[in-house]
């Protein structure tokens, strides 16, 4: 067993045999390791913490009741459509200033970012123009209920709208960041952007001392003067930043930059396709489960932040590996650009297989941190038998997710963005809507009915992780140009 553990972490033996003709030219498996690992583990720490963070945010909510629950989690979808744009064109920024850093075009590099800012501000005036004076409407389509959650979500909605701005302009310094390897500046300030909402929310949720008691609406205020904090120190870590790879000043030239712009539009609009499919198949199925009724979407969102909590530690391993590929393949290095990605595969498997044990053997306590002493029993249940189902998917997803990550780092984002539309925007949403509506018209069972709407995900994200794979071992990703 041993052996088998140092054959399957050995990086020569991570080389496809198209690249196994000159196995010494890679640097000792020790230096590979370490450089991976200096960019994953701030990577993975933040990104950890910013879910555990969430997680105890949703404690917090969870002590004004379970419509407070559902109505913070009922924001979640039309609010990640609203950032859809942000997160494609992050994947661009990532992509292209690794490859420059890989190319070592330093002015480059900085004019790209210069660039993916004022873009960043362009599309958040449009949103908040187009989306804010729909915010009950998307939130009643959403599966808000009249009297229960409708005007608590819509005020959530508002409020982390007017903080969109700041949001969006420091994910995309944090975006550029990550595309050099800077993944502990980002790790910073994600923390203490979250920290300070965790603050804000135990002085405005109950209200302690001279502060208010606000409810759902302090914890919305909380989060937004999170983000604005978050902007800050982004913003203020890139202006002091004079003699690093990338950097800001007001002497800068701050007009577009068209080659760049051509870039960031080349890798974010195949990344926008992908957004797009995402965000559509999460809504739907959020809908679809949010019809079940409020308490099976208070247990819907309780299972959630471990599943969020997975994605974390694939993100941040994911976020190294797309940061080394695309740097690997802009110094031509195809070898190293697919042993960096294979080692982001194998480190997320394995995590994801003792994430899943803790999920399965721990559901009941776990699930216990978000029920407070005066609910009944049907959403804790609910939450626990989602809780099995959910331990399954752990180690898939978190594959997944490394998977193409790698490939978007190579600039691979034309087919994630078919993945994406043939499983979460088809295959979820189906196999969600059809298992719902057997167990509820032929077994009347609405805790069944939310076991099936999590296997449905089980299913989405099993097809999704053989496609990348498939895709990563064709190579295909190894010769695109960025």
């Amino acid at each position: 067993m041993f052996n088998y553990l140092l054959h399957y972490f050995d990086t020569r033996r991570m080389l496809p045999r198209s690249l196994q003709s000159s196995p010494d030219l890679l640097p000792p498996s020790g230096d590979m390791y370490r450089e991976y690992i200096r960019i994953a583990v701030p990577s993975v720490c933040e990104m950890v913490l910013i879910s555990l963070i969430s997680m105890i945010d949703t404690v917090m909510v969870s002590s004004i009741g379970t419509d407070a629950v559902a109505a913070v989690g009922l924001v979640g979808q039309p609010r990640m459509i609203m950032l859809s744009l942000f997160f494609a064109l992050n994947t661009g920024i990532t992509a292209v200033i690794a490859r420059r850093k890989g190319e070592n075009r330093r002015v480059e590099a900085n004019a790209t970012m210069r660039t993916s800012l004022m873009m960043i501000v362009i599309l958040s005036a449009l949103l908040m123009a187009v989306l804010m004076p729909l915010s009950r409407q998307l939130m009643r389509f959403a599966g808000a209920e009249e009297g229960r959650t409708l005007d608590t979500s819509t005020e959530y909605f508002l409020i982390l709208g007017w903080a969109l701005p700041f949001q969006a302009l420091s994910m995309g310094l944090c975006a550029a960041q990550r595309g050099v390897g800077n993944t502990k500046l980002t790790m910073q300030v994600n923390i203490a952007s979250n920290v300070v909402n965790v603050i804000f929310n135990y002085l405005l949720i109950n209200g302690i001392g001279p502060f208010p008691q606000m409810g759902v609406r302090g914890a919305a205020i909380a989060t937004a003067i999170g983000m604005f904090v978050g902007f800050c120190l982004s913003l203020r870590a890139m202006f002091h930043n004079h003699g690093d790879f990338l950097s800001l000043s007001r002497h800068d030239n701050w007009k577009p930059d068209i080659p760049s712009a051509k870039s960031l539009l080349q890798v974010g609009s195949s990344a926008m396709v992908e957004q797009l499919a995402m965000r559509i198949g999460f809504f739907a199925y959020a809908r679809i489960v949010a019809d079940l009724g409020t308490d099976a979407f208070a247990a819907h969102q309780i299972c959630c932040q471990f599943l969020n909590l997975s994605f974390s530690f694939a993100d941040g391993l994911g976020i190294a590996g797309t940061s080394l590929v695309g740097q690997m393949l802009g110094q031509k290095r195809r070898d190293l650009a697919h042993v960096y990605g294979t080692l982001a595969q194998r480190f997320s498997l394995a995590i994801g297989l003792g994430l899943a044990a803790i999920c399965i053997l721990l559901r009941d306590p776990l699930v216990g941190m978000f029920i407070s002493g005066d609910e009944t029993g049907a959403v804790r249940s609910m939450a626990v038998m989602a809780m099995v189902v959910l331990g399954l998917i752990q180690p898939v997803q978190m594959v997944s997710v490394v998977t193409a990550g790698a490939l978007r780092g190579a600039g691979d984002v034309k087919y994630t963005a078919r993945t994406m539309l043939i499983t979460v925007t088809c295959i979820r949403p189906v196999l969600a809507l059809l298992g719902v509506y057997i167990c509820q018209s032929v077994l009347h069972r609405s805790d069944i009915a939310l076991v099936a709407a999590w296997s449905a995900t089980l299913v989405d994200i099993s097809v999704r992780v053989t496609l990348m794979l498939l895709r990563y071992r064709s190579e295909k990703w190894h010769t695109i140009k960025v």
